[in-house]
């Protein structure tokens, strides 16, 4: 896994700790980081993404807590074995429900028709990051 592979948004209002780790959870789950993938080190996602070592740091801590990381020594942080646990794609949806939601209920405030919303992500989805 290369360091460009995250996407970190600064200005958003989740911290870029959990930001990182979401994204590495989400990858894990859905098999794209298999067991024993190594990730880039603190370093060079720090360097890649003009951020603090500590917040890169706080993130795979966070996540070899969890169980879904693994410490090697020598290598870095590599994905744990036991944390390769497909979930089936009705699984990994329901962790954008709320997402999904919120995009919902501000598509209805904004008095957006359904059909523009839906062509718009539909473009992401398929898009370029």
């Amino acid at each position: 896994m290369n360091a460009d592979r995250f996407t970190i948004l600064p200005g958003a209002t989740e911290p870029i700790y959990r930001q990182i780790g979401s994204q590495l959870r989400r990858l894990i789950a859905s098999g794209q980081l298999p067991p024993g993938e190594e990730l880039p080190s603190v370093r060079d996602v720090a360097v890649q993404h003009a951020i603090n070592p500590m917040t890169v740091s706080r993130a795979y801590c966070q996540l070899e807590g969890e169980g879904l990381l693994t410490r090697l020594r020598g290598k870095g942080m590599v994905v744990a074995d036991g944390a390769h646990a497909v979930l089936s794609p009705e699984q990994r949806l329901a962790r954008l429900q709320a997402q999904l939601a919120d995009v919902a209920r501000q598509a209805r405030e904004l008095n957006l028709p359904a059909r523009l919303v839906l062509q718009r992500l539909k473009l992401l989805l398929e898009g370029p990051e």
